[in-house]
Protein backbone atom coordinates (compact mmCIF):
# COMPACT_ATOMS: atom_id res chain seq x y z
CA UNK A 1 0.00 0.00 0.00
CA UNK A 2 3.05 2.51 0.81
CA UNK A 3 5.04 1.14 -2.33
CA UNK A 4 1.49 2.06 -4.48
CA UNK A 5 1.50 5.65 -2.97
CA UNK A 6 4.53 6.78 -3.54
CA UNK A 7 4.09 5.89 -7.00
CA UNK A 8 0.49 7.42 -7.21
CA UNK A 9 1.69 10.50 -5.88
CA UNK A 10 5.13 11.08 -8.09
CA UNK A 11 2.65 10.04 -11.05
CA UNK A 12 0.37 13.22 -9.95
CA UNK A 13 3.89 15.32 -9.84
CA UNK A 14 4.83 13.94 -13.43
CA UNK A 15 1.75 14.88 -14.43
CA UNK A 16 1.23 18.20 -12.78
CA UNK A 17 5.21 18.76 -14.39
CA UNK A 18 4.18 17.91 -17.82
CA UNK A 19 1.22 20.21 -17.04
CA UNK A 20 3.35 22.77 -15.82
CA UNK A 21 5.91 22.71 -18.71
CA UNK A 22 3.43 23.01 -21.51
CA UNK A 23 2.19 26.67 -20.86
CA UNK A 24 5.70 27.18 -19.55
CA UNK A 25 7.20 29.62 -22.11
CA UNK A 26 4.15 32.05 -22.03
CA UNK A 27 3.57 31.86 -18.42
CA UNK A 28 7.49 33.00 -17.87
CA UNK A 29 7.10 36.13 -19.98
CA UNK A 30 6.76 39.25 -18.68
CA UNK A 31 4.01 41.32 -21.11
CA UNK A 32 5.40 44.41 -19.58
CA UNK A 33 8.88 43.92 -21.08
CA UNK A 34 10.49 44.16 -24.23
CA UNK A 35 12.53 41.15 -24.94
CA UNK A 36 13.92 42.29 -28.57
CA UNK A 37 15.49 46.06 -28.22
CA UNK A 38 13.74 48.42 -30.99
CA UNK A 39 17.06 50.09 -32.84
CA UNK A 40 15.10 52.95 -33.68
CA UNK A 41 13.42 53.59 -30.44
CA UNK A 42 16.29 53.48 -28.31
CA UNK A 43 18.62 55.78 -30.77
CA UNK A 44 15.86 58.03 -30.18
CA UNK A 45 16.86 58.13 -26.12
CA UNK A 46 20.09 57.88 -26.32
CA UNK A 47 19.93 61.15 -28.58
CA UNK A 48 17.77 62.69 -25.93
CA UNK A 49 19.52 61.46 -22.36
CA UNK A 50 22.99 61.96 -24.23
CA UNK A 51 22.46 65.46 -23.84
CA UNK A 52 20.31 65.81 -21.60
CA UNK A 53 22.80 65.10 -18.85
CA UNK A 54 23.00 67.46 -15.76
CA UNK A 55 23.40 70.73 -18.24
CA UNK A 56 23.21 72.99 -15.62
CA UNK A 57 25.32 71.33 -13.60
CA UNK A 58 28.43 70.29 -15.68
CA UNK A 59 27.57 73.15 -18.32
CA UNK A 60 27.24 76.14 -16.11
CA UNK A 61 28.23 75.78 -12.53
CA UNK A 62 31.29 74.10 -13.08
CA UNK A 63 32.59 74.73 -16.89
CA UNK A 64 31.26 78.22 -17.87
CA UNK A 65 32.11 79.31 -14.38
CA UNK A 66 36.16 78.26 -14.91
CA UNK A 67 35.84 79.18 -18.51
CA UNK A 68 34.17 83.12 -17.49
CA UNK A 69 30.96 83.28 -18.76
CA UNK A 70 28.85 82.50 -16.09
CA UNK A 71 29.53 83.86 -12.30
CA UNK A 72 27.80 83.90 -9.28
CA UNK A 73 28.53 85.21 -6.04
CA UNK A 74 27.81 81.91 -4.18
CA UNK A 75 29.72 79.83 -2.49
CA UNK A 76 28.48 76.58 -2.51
CA UNK A 77 27.44 76.92 -6.52
CA UNK A 78 30.47 78.40 -7.41
CA UNK A 79 32.34 75.58 -8.11
CA UNK A 80 33.59 76.38 -10.92
CA UNK A 81 33.29 80.55 -10.68
CA UNK A 82 35.74 79.65 -7.60
CA UNK A 83 37.49 76.44 -8.38
CA UNK A 84 35.80 74.74 -5.09
CA UNK A 85 35.34 71.22 -4.67
CA UNK A 86 31.81 70.21 -4.95
CA UNK A 87 31.06 66.23 -5.36
CA UNK A 88 27.37 66.42 -6.34
CA UNK A 89 28.53 68.94 -9.30
CA UNK A 90 31.90 67.42 -10.56
CA UNK A 91 30.49 63.74 -10.57
CA UNK A 92 27.25 64.24 -12.08
CA UNK A 93 28.10 64.06 -16.00
CA UNK A 94 29.77 60.46 -14.73
CA UNK A 95 27.35 59.11 -12.80
CA UNK A 96 24.41 59.82 -15.67
CA UNK A 97 26.40 59.24 -18.90
CA UNK A 98 26.90 55.30 -18.59
CA UNK A 99 23.79 54.46 -17.44
CA UNK A 100 21.44 56.48 -19.97
CA UNK A 101 23.08 57.37 -23.18
CA UNK A 102 25.70 55.63 -23.40
CA UNK A 103 24.01 52.30 -22.33
CA UNK A 104 21.46 52.39 -25.33
CA UNK A 105 23.63 53.41 -28.26
CA UNK A 106 25.59 50.12 -27.14
CA UNK A 107 22.19 48.31 -27.12
CA UNK A 108 21.12 49.60 -30.75
CA UNK A 109 24.80 48.53 -32.24
CA UNK A 110 24.59 45.01 -30.34
CA UNK A 111 20.99 44.80 -31.88
CA UNK A 112 22.49 45.90 -36.00
CA UNK A 113 25.48 44.58 -35.59
CA UNK A 114 24.56 41.23 -37.54
CA UNK A 115 22.40 42.64 -39.84
CA UNK A 116 23.79 43.77 -43.03
CA UNK A 117 21.24 45.78 -44.41
CA UNK A 118 20.91 47.89 -41.06
CA UNK A 119 24.34 49.21 -42.02
CA UNK A 120 23.58 52.42 -41.84
CA UNK A 121 21.94 52.74 -38.39
CA UNK A 122 24.77 50.49 -37.23
CA UNK A 123 27.12 52.73 -38.16
CA UNK A 124 25.70 56.25 -37.36
CA UNK A 125 24.88 54.50 -33.72
CA UNK A 126 28.80 54.30 -33.94
CA UNK A 127 29.79 57.59 -34.92
CA UNK A 128 27.36 58.65 -32.24
CA UNK A 129 28.34 56.85 -29.89
CA UNK A 130 32.15 58.23 -30.20
CA UNK A 131 30.22 62.09 -29.86
CA UNK A 132 29.28 60.99 -25.96
CA UNK A 133 32.42 59.25 -25.50
CA UNK A 134 34.58 61.90 -26.22
CA UNK A 135 32.29 64.19 -24.05
CA UNK A 136 33.35 61.93 -21.23
CA UNK A 137 36.66 61.51 -21.56
CA UNK A 138 37.67 65.41 -22.25
CA UNK A 139 35.74 65.82 -18.81
CA UNK A 140 37.60 63.10 -16.32
CA UNK A 141 40.45 61.63 -18.57
CA UNK A 142 41.01 57.90 -18.25
CA UNK A 143 37.60 56.18 -18.05
CA UNK A 144 35.79 52.69 -18.56
CA UNK A 145 35.49 52.60 -22.45
CA UNK A 146 36.28 48.85 -24.24
CA UNK A 147 34.77 47.17 -21.14
CA UNK A 148 31.77 49.66 -20.51
CA UNK A 149 28.20 49.01 -20.95
CA UNK A 150 29.03 45.58 -21.38
CA UNK A 151 27.06 43.83 -18.13
CA UNK A 152 24.14 43.11 -20.78
CA UNK A 153 26.54 41.39 -23.26
CA UNK A 154 29.19 40.17 -21.70
CA UNK A 155 28.43 40.49 -18.16
CA UNK A 156 31.35 42.55 -17.31
CA UNK A 157 29.77 44.76 -14.12
CA UNK A 158 33.00 45.95 -13.33
CA UNK A 159 34.90 48.08 -16.71
CA UNK A 160 38.31 48.57 -16.30
CA UNK A 161 39.56 52.50 -17.03
CA UNK A 162 41.26 52.13 -20.17
CA UNK A 163 44.07 55.47 -20.87
CA UNK A 164 42.72 58.20 -23.08
CA UNK A 165 45.27 58.07 -25.61
CA UNK A 166 43.35 54.44 -26.10
CA UNK A 167 40.50 55.99 -26.13
CA UNK A 168 41.37 58.93 -28.50
CA UNK A 169 42.63 56.68 -31.39
CA UNK A 170 39.82 54.12 -31.21
CA UNK A 171 36.96 57.32 -31.58
CA UNK A 172 38.69 58.81 -34.37
CA UNK A 173 39.25 55.39 -36.04
CA UNK A 174 35.33 54.66 -35.67
CA UNK A 175 34.23 57.51 -36.98
CA UNK A 176 36.79 57.13 -40.20
CA UNK A 177 35.27 53.33 -40.43
CA UNK A 178 32.06 54.38 -39.84
CA UNK A 179 32.01 57.55 -42.71
CA UNK A 180 33.13 55.07 -44.89
CA UNK A 181 30.50 52.48 -44.91
CA UNK A 182 27.99 54.99 -44.82
CA UNK A 183 25.29 53.87 -48.02
CA UNK A 184 22.76 56.65 -49.06
CA UNK A 185 21.09 53.42 -50.91
CA UNK A 186 20.58 51.40 -47.54
CA UNK A 187 17.48 52.15 -45.10
CA UNK A 188 18.45 54.91 -41.81
CA UNK A 189 16.44 55.90 -38.85
CA UNK A 190 14.27 58.47 -40.90
CA UNK A 191 12.33 60.86 -37.92
CA UNK A 192 13.98 58.34 -35.09
CA UNK A 193 16.86 60.73 -35.51
CA UNK A 194 16.43 64.34 -34.35
CA UNK A 195 19.42 65.53 -35.43
CA UNK A 196 19.68 64.46 -39.07
CA UNK A 197 16.48 62.63 -39.93
CA UNK A 198 18.45 59.55 -40.66
CA UNK A 199 20.42 61.32 -43.33
CA UNK A 200 23.38 59.78 -44.29
CA UNK A 201 24.98 62.39 -46.20
CA UNK A 202 25.16 64.83 -43.41
CA UNK A 203 26.01 61.78 -40.96
CA UNK A 204 29.13 61.80 -43.13
CA UNK A 205 29.81 65.15 -42.81
CA UNK A 206 29.46 64.99 -38.95
CA UNK A 207 31.68 62.08 -38.08
CA UNK A 208 34.89 63.87 -40.33
CA UNK A 209 33.68 66.98 -38.71
CA UNK A 210 33.96 65.71 -35.36
CA UNK A 211 37.24 63.84 -36.59
CA UNK A 212 38.68 67.28 -36.91
CA UNK A 213 37.46 68.34 -33.62
CA UNK A 214 39.22 65.28 -32.32
CA UNK A 215 42.23 65.46 -34.45
CA UNK A 216 42.75 68.53 -33.24
CA UNK A 217 42.56 68.06 -30.35
CA UNK A 218 45.81 66.49 -30.27
CA UNK A 219 48.69 68.87 -31.20
CA UNK A 220 49.55 69.07 -27.69
CA UNK A 221 50.09 65.59 -26.80
CA UNK A 222 51.24 64.16 -30.41
CA UNK A 223 51.53 66.85 -33.51
CA UNK A 224 52.16 64.38 -35.89
CA UNK A 225 49.13 61.86 -35.17
CA UNK A 226 47.09 65.54 -35.05
CA UNK A 227 48.24 66.42 -38.42
CA UNK A 228 47.23 62.87 -39.84
CA UNK A 229 44.03 62.52 -38.77
CA UNK A 230 43.52 66.60 -39.75
CA UNK A 231 44.29 65.90 -43.46
CA UNK A 232 42.03 63.04 -43.00
CA UNK A 233 38.87 64.87 -41.93
CA UNK A 234 39.35 67.79 -44.35
CA UNK A 235 39.43 64.94 -47.30
CA UNK A 236 36.52 62.70 -45.85
CA UNK A 237 34.20 66.11 -46.33
CA UNK A 238 33.29 68.45 -43.35
CA UNK A 239 30.77 70.87 -42.59
CA UNK A 240 30.98 74.23 -44.38
CA UNK A 241 27.82 74.94 -45.09
CA UNK A 242 24.85 75.84 -43.00
CA UNK A 243 22.20 73.46 -44.19
CA UNK A 244 24.56 70.45 -43.08
CA UNK A 245 24.88 72.04 -39.32
CA UNK A 246 24.25 68.98 -36.64
CA UNK A 247 21.52 70.33 -34.75
CA UNK A 248 18.97 68.76 -31.97
CA UNK A 249 15.38 69.57 -32.78
CA UNK A 250 13.22 70.16 -29.60
CA UNK A 251 9.64 71.49 -28.24
CA UNK A 252 8.65 73.49 -26.07
CA UNK A 253 6.69 70.46 -24.22
CA UNK A 254 3.93 68.36 -24.00
CA UNK A 255 6.89 66.67 -21.59
CA UNK A 256 10.50 68.03 -20.23
CA UNK A 257 12.22 65.77 -22.76
CA UNK A 258 11.17 67.31 -25.24
CA UNK A 259 12.26 70.26 -24.35
CA UNK A 260 15.85 71.92 -24.59
CA UNK A 261 17.77 70.83 -21.57
CA UNK A 262 19.28 74.44 -22.04
CA UNK A 263 16.83 76.22 -21.17
CA UNK A 264 14.73 73.82 -19.28
CA UNK A 265 17.78 72.71 -16.96
CA UNK A 266 19.45 76.31 -16.50
CA UNK A 267 16.05 78.08 -15.67
CA UNK A 268 14.43 75.22 -13.57
CA UNK A 269 17.27 75.07 -11.40
CA UNK A 270 18.65 79.01 -11.24
CA UNK A 271 17.31 81.60 -13.71
CA UNK A 272 13.56 81.39 -13.04
CA UNK A 273 11.31 83.44 -15.13
CA UNK A 274 9.68 84.69 -11.86
CA UNK A 275 12.64 86.80 -10.34
CA UNK A 276 13.01 88.32 -13.12
CA UNK A 277 16.81 88.79 -12.03
CA UNK A 278 16.46 89.56 -8.63
CA UNK A 279 16.39 86.06 -6.62
CA UNK A 280 18.06 83.75 -8.61
CA UNK A 281 18.88 80.48 -6.86
CA UNK A 282 21.97 80.22 -7.22
CA UNK A 283 22.83 83.38 -8.12
CA UNK A 284 24.19 83.25 -11.59
CA UNK A 285 24.71 85.69 -13.89
CA UNK A 286 26.84 86.24 -17.45
CA UNK A 287 30.54 86.70 -16.55
CA UNK A 288 32.36 90.34 -16.68
CA UNK A 289 34.92 89.18 -19.02
CA UNK A 290 32.45 87.27 -21.39
CA UNK A 291 30.08 90.73 -21.56
CA UNK A 292 33.31 92.98 -21.16
CA UNK A 293 35.01 91.45 -24.37
CA UNK A 294 31.11 91.25 -26.52
CA UNK A 295 31.02 95.16 -25.29
CA UNK A 296 34.84 96.26 -26.36
CA UNK A 297 34.48 94.28 -29.79
CA UNK A 298 30.86 96.06 -30.34
CA UNK A 299 29.83 92.20 -31.01
CA UNK A 300 25.76 92.26 -32.04
CA UNK A 301 25.77 88.40 -31.03
CA UNK A 302 25.63 90.24 -27.67
CA UNK A 303 21.66 90.77 -27.91
CA UNK A 304 21.36 86.90 -28.52
CA UNK A 305 23.21 85.66 -26.01
CA UNK A 306 22.10 88.44 -23.11
CA UNK A 307 19.64 90.23 -21.72
CA UNK A 308 19.27 92.33 -18.65
CA UNK A 309 15.58 92.08 -16.73
CA UNK A 310 13.91 95.53 -16.65
CA UNK A 311 10.58 94.47 -14.94
CA UNK A 312 9.75 91.29 -16.73
CA UNK A 313 11.13 92.04 -20.04
CA UNK A 314 14.99 91.64 -20.79
CA UNK A 315 16.79 94.50 -22.50
CA UNK A 316 19.33 93.08 -25.17
CA UNK A 317 20.75 95.93 -26.57
CA UNK A 318 24.43 95.98 -26.24
CA UNK A 319 24.81 99.49 -24.37
CA UNK A 320 22.44 97.83 -20.91
CA UNK A 321 24.92 94.83 -20.70
CA UNK A 322 26.67 94.32 -17.41
CA UNK A 323 28.94 91.09 -16.40
CA UNK A 324 29.36 90.00 -12.88
CA UNK A 325 33.05 89.51 -11.47
CA UNK A 326 34.12 85.86 -10.99
CA UNK A 327 35.31 85.23 -7.68
CA UNK A 328 33.25 87.17 -5.74
CA UNK A 329 31.55 86.44 -2.70
CA UNK A 330 29.13 89.63 -1.58
CA UNK A 331 25.93 88.91 -2.43
CA UNK A 332 24.22 92.28 -4.32
CA UNK A 333 20.40 93.67 -3.20
CA UNK A 334 18.11 91.91 -5.29
CA UNK A 335 17.36 95.58 -6.90
CA UNK A 336 21.06 95.16 -8.10
CA UNK A 337 20.93 91.77 -9.10
CA UNK A 338 18.44 92.75 -11.86
CA UNK A 339 21.18 95.12 -13.36
CA UNK A 340 23.87 92.37 -14.63
CA UNK A 341 23.17 90.10 -17.85
CA UNK A 342 21.23 86.89 -18.37
CA UNK A 343 21.00 84.17 -20.81
CA UNK A 344 18.22 85.78 -23.54
CA UNK A 345 15.38 83.84 -22.71
CA UNK A 346 13.58 84.58 -25.89
CA UNK A 347 16.80 82.61 -27.86
CA UNK A 348 19.89 80.66 -26.30
CA UNK A 349 17.51 79.66 -23.22
CA UNK A 350 14.27 79.25 -25.11
CA UNK A 351 12.17 75.81 -24.33
CA UNK A 352 12.18 74.80 -28.08
CA UNK A 353 15.66 76.52 -28.59
CA UNK A 354 17.53 73.90 -31.13
CA UNK A 355 20.95 72.68 -29.64
CA UNK A 356 24.06 73.22 -31.84
CA UNK A 357 26.02 70.20 -31.97
CA UNK A 358 28.99 71.15 -34.96
CA UNK A 359 28.65 74.12 -37.21
CA UNK A 360 29.89 75.32 -40.10
CA UNK A 361 31.18 78.35 -37.69
CA UNK A 362 33.50 75.68 -35.57
CA UNK A 363 34.64 73.78 -38.32
CA UNK A 364 35.75 77.15 -40.53
CA UNK A 365 37.40 78.44 -37.20
CA UNK A 366 39.44 75.00 -36.90
CA UNK A 367 40.21 74.62 -40.32
CA UNK A 368 41.94 78.65 -39.90
CA UNK A 369 43.94 77.34 -37.39
CA UNK A 370 44.98 74.09 -39.55
CA UNK A 371 46.04 76.69 -42.04
CA UNK A 372 47.64 78.58 -40.37
CA UNK A 373 49.86 75.88 -39.09
CA UNK A 374 50.18 75.03 -42.58
CA UNK A 375 48.04 71.90 -42.49
CA UNK A 376 45.60 73.31 -45.24
CA UNK A 377 46.38 74.96 -48.04
CA UNK A 378 43.75 74.99 -50.14
CA UNK A 379 42.29 78.77 -48.17
CA UNK A 380 43.99 81.25 -46.42
CA UNK A 381 43.44 81.42 -42.31
CA UNK A 382 42.26 84.80 -42.64
CA UNK A 383 39.74 83.56 -45.18
CA UNK A 384 38.43 80.98 -42.96
CA UNK A 385 38.47 82.98 -39.88
CA UNK A 386 36.36 85.19 -41.30
CA UNK A 387 34.25 82.18 -42.97
CA UNK A 388 33.92 81.00 -39.36
CA UNK A 389 32.78 84.43 -37.65
CA UNK A 390 30.31 84.85 -40.83
CA UNK A 391 28.45 81.86 -40.34
CA UNK A 392 28.01 82.23 -36.67
CA UNK A 393 26.45 85.44 -37.32
CA UNK A 394 24.20 83.91 -39.52
CA UNK A 395 24.01 80.64 -37.31
CA UNK A 396 22.16 82.94 -34.86
CA UNK A 397 18.98 82.80 -36.79
CA UNK A 398 18.32 79.41 -35.38
CA UNK A 399 16.57 81.18 -32.74
CA UNK A 400 14.25 83.30 -34.81
CA UNK A 401 14.45 84.68 -38.19
CA UNK A 402 14.46 88.39 -35.98
CA UNK A 403 18.42 86.54 -34.52
CA UNK A 404 20.01 86.61 -37.75
CA UNK A 405 23.49 88.65 -38.16
CA UNK A 406 23.46 89.10 -42.45
CA UNK A 407 26.04 91.75 -42.45
CA UNK A 408 29.63 90.70 -40.49
CA UNK A 409 31.42 93.36 -42.38
CA UNK A 410 31.39 95.66 -39.93
CA UNK A 411 32.60 93.57 -37.28
CA UNK A 412 35.10 92.18 -39.04
CA UNK A 413 36.26 95.50 -40.87
CA UNK A 414 36.55 97.03 -37.10
CA UNK A 415 38.23 93.66 -35.35
CA UNK A 416 39.97 92.49 -38.52
CA UNK A 417 42.51 89.41 -38.37
CA UNK A 418 45.94 89.71 -37.87
CA UNK A 419 47.20 87.69 -41.54
CA UNK A 420 50.72 88.50 -40.25
CA UNK A 421 50.47 87.47 -36.94
CA UNK A 422 52.90 85.24 -35.17
CA UNK A 423 51.08 80.78 -34.86
CA UNK A 424 50.28 82.70 -31.39
CA UNK A 425 48.59 85.61 -32.54
CA UNK A 426 46.34 83.63 -34.64
CA UNK A 427 45.36 81.15 -32.23
CA UNK A 428 44.47 83.46 -29.98
CA UNK A 429 42.24 85.10 -32.49
CA UNK A 430 40.70 81.96 -34.00
CA UNK A 431 40.04 80.16 -30.38
CA UNK A 432 38.60 83.67 -28.74
CA UNK A 433 36.36 83.46 -31.15
CA UNK A 434 35.39 79.79 -30.53
CA UNK A 435 35.08 80.79 -27.03
CA UNK A 436 32.48 83.03 -28.26
CA UNK A 437 30.86 81.41 -30.86
CA UNK A 438 30.13 78.20 -28.98
CA UNK A 439 28.42 79.43 -26.57
CA UNK A 440 26.30 77.46 -24.02
CA UNK A 441 28.01 74.13 -25.18
CA UNK A 442 30.23 74.97 -22.42
CA UNK A 443 32.01 71.51 -22.17
CA UNK A 444 33.38 71.83 -26.09
CA UNK A 445 34.75 75.42 -24.87
CA UNK A 446 36.45 74.02 -21.58
CA UNK A 447 38.06 71.31 -23.53
CA UNK A 448 39.01 73.55 -26.59
CA UNK A 449 40.41 76.03 -23.88
CA UNK A 450 42.46 73.67 -22.15
CA UNK A 451 44.20 72.37 -25.31
CA UNK A 452 45.05 76.09 -26.68
CA UNK A 453 44.84 78.62 -23.77
CA UNK A 454 43.20 80.72 -25.65
CA UNK A 455 41.55 82.86 -24.50
CA UNK A 456 44.19 84.10 -22.12
CA UNK A 457 41.29 84.38 -19.08
CA UNK A 458 43.08 85.45 -15.86
CA UNK A 459 42.32 82.94 -12.84
CA UNK A 460 40.72 84.06 -9.58
CA UNK A 461 41.99 83.16 -5.89
CA UNK A 462 39.11 82.95 -3.85
CA UNK A 463 40.11 81.84 -0.01
CA UNK A 464 40.00 77.61 0.06
CA UNK A 465 39.90 77.12 -3.92
CA UNK A 466 41.00 73.47 -4.05
CA UNK A 467 43.47 74.39 -7.42
CA UNK A 468 46.15 77.24 -5.58
CA UNK A 469 43.91 79.85 -8.14
CA UNK A 470 44.70 78.17 -11.31
CA UNK A 471 41.45 77.15 -13.35
CA UNK A 472 41.18 73.47 -12.87
CA UNK A 473 42.48 71.35 -15.69
CA UNK A 474 39.43 68.09 -15.00
CA UNK A 475 36.79 66.61 -13.35
CA UNK A 476 37.62 64.76 -10.38
CA UNK A 477 35.90 61.35 -10.69
CA UNK A 478 32.73 60.16 -8.13
CA UNK A 479 33.57 59.10 -4.60
CA UNK A 480 31.15 55.93 -5.59
CA UNK A 481 34.02 54.83 -7.97
CA UNK A 482 35.71 54.49 -5.24
CA UNK A 483 33.94 51.97 -3.33
CA UNK A 484 31.74 50.14 -6.16
CA UNK A 485 34.54 49.71 -9.11
CA UNK A 486 38.12 50.48 -6.67
CA UNK A 487 40.64 48.23 -8.12
CA UNK A 488 40.31 49.45 -11.55
CA UNK A 489 39.63 53.05 -10.51
CA UNK A 490 43.03 52.36 -8.86
CA UNK A 491 44.99 51.76 -12.00
CA UNK A 492 43.86 54.64 -13.47
CA UNK A 493 45.07 57.21 -11.10
CA UNK A 494 48.06 55.20 -10.97
CA UNK A 495 48.66 55.78 -14.95
CA UNK A 496 47.27 59.37 -15.42
CA UNK A 497 48.04 60.55 -12.01
CA UNK A 498 46.96 62.39 -8.57
CA UNK A 499 42.69 62.35 -9.03
CA UNK A 500 42.82 66.42 -8.25
CA UNK A 501 41.06 69.34 -10.33
CA UNK A 502 44.72 70.17 -11.76
CA UNK A 503 45.63 66.61 -13.25
CA UNK A 504 46.22 67.34 -16.90
CA UNK A 505 44.51 64.58 -18.92
CA UNK A 506 47.16 62.70 -21.93
CA UNK A 507 45.94 65.38 -24.77
CA UNK A 508 46.41 68.62 -22.39
CA UNK A 509 49.92 67.44 -21.60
Amino acid sequence: MKKRTILYITGILLASMTACTKDFEEINTNPNVVEKPTPNFIFSKSQLDGLNNNYFATNILECGGMLQHYATYKEASGAGDKYLSNEVYYSAYFNQAYPTGVNEVEIVIDALKNSPNESNKLNIARIWKAYLYHRITDLYGDVPYFEAAKANSTQIFLPKYDSQEAIYKDLLKELDEAATALDPAKPSFGKADFIYDGDVTKWKKFSYSLMLRLGLRLTKADAALSKTWVTKAIAGGVILNGTDNAIMKYTDGPNDFNRNPVGLDSRRQDFTQGSYGQKNVEGGKLAKTFIDLLQATADPRISVYAGVWQGTVQNTTLAVQKGFPNGLKTAPTPTEQATYSEPNQSSVFKYDAPLVLISNAETNLYLAEAAARGWYTTETDKDLYEKGVKASFLNMGIYGAGYTIADATPYLTANPFNAAGSLDQKMNQIHTQIWVALFVDEQEVYANWRRTGYPVLVPVNFPGNVTNGTIPRRFRYPTSEYSVNSANLAEAIKRQGEDTFTTKIWWDK
